[in-house]
């Protein structure tokens, strides 16, 4: 292996994509010499293979359900359909012109950067392409792909994963998707709206079980309305192929039968076969442990993003990111409050939240300490005009801050930003309730449902 000792650079990142990305930017904003390896393309998974395409497709839907839905708002249009490889070049044009803005970003803060297959080489050190790059600091930032469950071969024909289902040439005719989590309900929001007929298998009590029970009570709720089937509570078996397309059967027997199977169990750190556990660095079940501060056991490596058992979102990449560059800069850091993160489910209606559940709050605080309130989004006059339903609740400790925001309803997420003000900085319901809130805008309804809990409704009964 040839060693490039021409430079040894301040921080060494292996992977590029949100958490990677972000280290970079930020640490050559900071004066670090900073070398960017990716294998791949700079942006990772979010950018060309998640939340950049997923969304790209949900939207495409959104404008397909318009148009079907276009005469209850005196409107006459026709849909005639959906035309897949149009809605590809819209996506990837989404896309591209994404990559090459961060492609630019990379280069104007000088960068330097490296596309090959590397390898951590040393505890300061990642060989690729033939090179050794040294660096006082290592920041591992290899991210995640697509996972399965034990004897189920994910083939990229019938049985496919997110990665396949984004570059599908077709609207499927029917559809399982297994697992019931962010990606699955999002998939199934998107292909309903196309026009495919979906079911959703998830072996725990409700879709999104991450979320506030009442979110996910009131997304099955809407998700039945649609016309999205699902099968909860009872856990996968098997899939095996039909004449015409896959069957799955679940443990009580049940079995179910569409032309394609999508597996949505949740995304695998990639870590295997990159020379961490050879250099000593500690990992459990594939991920990489760190501290608090993004710090392996290894003093000069550190470890971000998917890579890491944090929650897998790219904006909490993009903070790690930042945090591990900051930290190696001199900066004084703060370690990040994961409960503090907004975390948006973008299907149809939309769900989001920030802070704990109510049932975490009570196991925290006692039940007898917890208040919790719904705001129903039929009175909010902007959601009316949208034709949208859902409900914001809110989760207080008892004569204290708000401790957990959770919304459903279309464009919800839109609304996370002020809900993360709300949870980080421990606002009393009071202090909400004195902002004023423009009117009409669903926004609004973040403001009434304070002005509620605080003992003054306006438009909601006491």
């Amino acid at each position: 292996m040839a060693n490039d000792a021409s430079t040894v650079f301040d921080l060494v990142i292996l992977g590029g994509g949100s958490g990677g990305y972000a280290a970079a930017l930020r640490g050559a904003q900071l004066g670090l010499d900073v070398a960017l390896i990716e294998k791949d393309k700079v942006g990772g998974t979010c950018l060309h293979r998640g939340c950049i395409p997923t969304k790209a497709l949900l939207h495409a839907g959104e404008i397909a359900d318009q148009a079907r839905e276009s005469e209850q708002f005196g409107v006459k249009a026709t849909f005639e359909g959906i035309d897949v490889p149009a809605v590809h070049k819209y996506k990837d044009g989404v896309i591209s012109g994404l990559y090459k803005g961060l492609q630019g970003l990379i280069a104007s803060r000088k960068v330097h950067y490296i596309e090959g297959e590397g390898r951590l080489s040393s505890p300061t050190s990642v060989d690729v392409n033939g090179q050794r790059i040294q660096g006082r600091h290592v920041l591992l930032a290899t991210g995640s792909v697509p996972k399965s469950l034990p004897g189920l071969e994910i083939d990229g024909n019938r049985i496919i994963s997110s990665d396949h289902a984004l570059v599908l040439d077709r609207v499927p005719q029917s559809a399982i998707i297994l697992g019931g989590g962010v990606i699955g309900v999002e998939f199934a929001s998107a292909w309903k709206s196309f026009g495919a007929d979906v079911t959703i298998i998830e072996g725990l009590k409700h879709l999104a079980p991450l979320e506030d029970e009442n979110s996910s009570k009131l997304l099955e709720r809407a998700f039945r309305k649609r016309g999205i089937k699902f099968n909860l509570g009872t856990f996968f078996s098997k899939a095996e192929y039909t004449e015409n397309g896959v069957k799955v059967t679940l443990a009580d027997g049940k079995e179910f039968e569409s032309e394609l199977l999508l597996v949505a169990v949740g995304r695998g750190p990639v870590s295997a076969g990159l020379g961490y556990e050879e250099q000593g660095v500690a990992i459990d079940r594939g991920y990489v442990t760190v501290d608090e501060y993004m710090r392996t056991n290894v003093p000069t490596i550190s470890a971000v993003g998917d890579l890491v058992p944090t929650l897998q979102l790219a904006h909490v990449g993009f903070a790690e990111g930042i945090l591990v560059a900051e930290r190696l800069a001199g900066l004084k850091t703060v370690p990040i409050d994961y409960d503090g993160v907004p975390r948006v489910t973008y299907c149809h209606p939309e769900v989001a939240s920030v802070g704990i559940t109510e049932a975490k709050a009570k196991e925290i605080y006692g039940a007898d300490k917890v208040v919790a309130l719904k705001y129903n989004l039929a009175g909010n006059g902007k959601s009316k005009i949208l034709n949208t339903s859902g409900e914001i609740k809110l989760v207080q400790v008892k004569d204290g801050a708000v401790v957990g925001v959770h919304m459903v309803g279309d464009r919800m997420g839109e609304q996370v930003g002020e809900a993360q003000l709300i949870y980080n900085w421990e606002a009393l319901p009071a202090e909400v309730a004195q902002l004023i809130h423009a009117h009409p805008t669903q926004n609004e309804a973040l403001g009434e449902a304070h002005l509620a809990l605080a003992g003054k409704p306006l438009h909601s009964h006491d």
